[in-house]
């Protein structure tokens, strides 16, 4: 009798201690709350408003670009790609239909490639693209209301974020199409061959189903998400978007810098680092070779191909180029201990082991081995940002490249959540729980972000580098708000890491940042001000 009570105690004293949390933590609790009677009033994910959760992946939303360093008055002049026939044949091999459009003022991804060439033709000596993976203008209205306690906007480019605000220099907004040519493709990915890249459904934009801008609403309510029965335009995936960032392409979904039909396609940070000596970086809060940081550098016809894309960012073999590439000077990011023993989507040089960095590979990797690269990997009992500043220091020193492998074992960096603890709600995908050296042992993406940009800022001729804060994109996946909003802070703060960084050198004759997103998803926010909590 005695054991049952201490028991019912303990069980009452847990759900007292969470029943404090929750009250402490409002935007956990919304979370909390809509899961467990699965709707909500002030939102949902997906088309169907009395259920929180019916999609769980992209959407064609259009979406938001940022520009500090330059301008986009090139392109404005140009005109949109959608009001010309021609141009819409170049990119998706034919005109879709309802695409077509003689008043779009929206642009296609693939002039975020334009923009960096740009840069470059411009005289920019750094170029930087930041990638919010899976931030819509939805996801970022959110966020904004969140941390300014107010709706401000509730259209254009809005306020209440750091790159929101941002204004030491002069910056620009616009907003972009992120379709892909093709849905699907069949490859053979140890032969590194395209069969066919152009199965599955096509792609395309139609303002008068989908809105001429990110923040109306949808006129066809499945069109968003690539369900619409009369045109079911496809949704991008991270793979195509990023290669339309990097390469200037349209692509079928899951390719690395692969044309429809099997060619390989140089980005644009190998062009620099190849024509004009740039060097060149990633950072990522998801595993390093994950679809947005490899279409950085590598090509492969399967973003599944994770350890070969890390081959190719390193600049070892691999089934793509057995004539290695020059590799980049800086990777940084997740992946660490995540272990498989098979991976068919990997192709037959599979090594079993962590499924995106074969570690013998990170081993003969390491300066100490004959390799070029100070690596710094999650150690046990160690702060993961001194770890890593040790890192960047030493291969400032040494004239050597830096690769920072860390994470937890769900693939990515812990969720920040809304308040700023890491102590994710219930969502789709489960409930993520983290040990403090989770937290201890893990360097932030803002971390992340200045150890790169020690080790870039020492190249004379230049350098390229790409942030991603992928960890929205995961978050939006398992449908969290909290988790959402927490990953859009901590994107914020690697732009704002970037930003001073590049105030405190006084270096914006010579440097173009791009901020944007690769594709959207499809959270509703329906009540704005259920997300202000002010304390009374």
């Amino acid at each position: 009798m005695k054991r049952c009570i201490a028991f019912l105690t303990l069980v009452l004293g847990s759900l007292l201690s969470l029943t404090s949390v929750l009250a402490d933590d409002p935007i956990r609790q919304m979370q909390a709350d809509a899961m467990r009677s699965k709707a909500a009033s002030w939102g949902y994910w997906g088309t169907d408003p009395s259920r929180y959760s019916t999609w769980t992946n992209h959407s064609n939303r259009l979406i938001p670009i940022y520009t500090f360093g330059l301008d986009m008055e090139v392109l404005r002049n140009e005109g949109s790609q959608y009001r010309r026939s021609d141009a819409l044949q170049q990119l998706y091999g034919r005109v879709p239909t309802g695409s077509l459009n003689p008043k779009a003022e929206y642009f296609d991804q693939t002039d975020i490639y334009r923009l960096q060439k740009l840069a470059f033709a411009a005289g920019k000596k750094n170029i930087i693209l930041m990638v919010f993976d899976g931030m819509d203008w939805n996801t970022t209205q959110a966020a904004a209301i969140y941390k300014q306690q107010n709706v401000a906007f509730t259209e254009g480019r809005g306020t209440g974020l750091a790159f929101l605000d941002y204004r030491s220099i002069p910056s620009d907004y616009g907003y972009c199409v992120t379709s892909a040519h093709h849905s699907d493709a069949k490859t053979d990915v140890s032969a590194q061959l395209v069969i066919d890249g152009q199965l599955g459904d096509a792609g395309g934009y139609d303002p008068l189903r989908g809105g001429w801008a990110p923040w109306e609403h949808a006129k066809s309510r499945d069109y968003l998400i690539g369900k619409d029965r009369q045109q079911p335009d496809c949704v991008t995936d991270s793979a195509s978007s990023a290669t339309s960032m990097t390469c200037g392409i349209k692509t079928y979904n899951a390719a690395i810098n692969v044309t429809v039909d099997g060619k390989q396609v140089e980005p644009v940070a190998r062009w620099l680092q190849r024509e004009h000596g740039f060097r060149v970086g990633m950072v990522t809060s998801v595993p390093i070779s994950h679809a947005t940081p490899a279409a950085a550098y590598a090509n492969n016809v399967s973003r599944n191909d994770y350890q070969d894309i890390t081959r190719d960012l390193l600049g070892l073999p691999s089934s793509s180029h057995r004539m290695p590439l020059e590799g980049a000077d800086v990777v940084i990011g997740a992946g660490w201990g995540v272990y498989q023993d098979q991976a068919p989507g990997q192709g037959d040089n599979f090594a079993a082991g962590n499924i995106y960095a074969d570690l013998e590979d990170l081993r003969r990797s390491e300066i100490d081995n004959g390799g070029r690269y100070v690596v710094a990997q999650r150690t046990a009992g160690k702060n993961g940002s001194r770890l890593l500043d040790d890192a960047a220091r030493r291969a400032i020193a040494e004239n050597g490249r830096l690769l920072g492998f860390f994470g937890t074992d769900q693939a990515h960096l812990p969720f920040r959540t809304a308040d700023g603890r890491y102590n994710p709600a219930e969502d789709v995908k489960g409930t993520e729980v983290y040990e403090p050296a989770d937290i201890n042992e893990n360097p932030t993406l803002a971390e992340m972000t200045e150890a790169a940009l020690q080790v870039l800022q020492s190249s004379e001729k230049g350098f390229w580098l790409m942030i991603e804060a992928g960890d929205i994109d995961w978050a939006n996946h398992a449908n969290n708000i909290d988790s959402s909003i927490g990953a859009v802070f901590s994107g914020e703060d690697a732009f704002q890491a970037t930003v001073n960084w590049i105030d405190d050198r006084d270096a914006w004759d010579d440097t173009a940042l791009i901020v944007t997103s690769d594709h959207g998803h499809h959270f509703v926010l329906r009540e704005p001000e259920a997300l202000i909590h002010k304390k009374q």
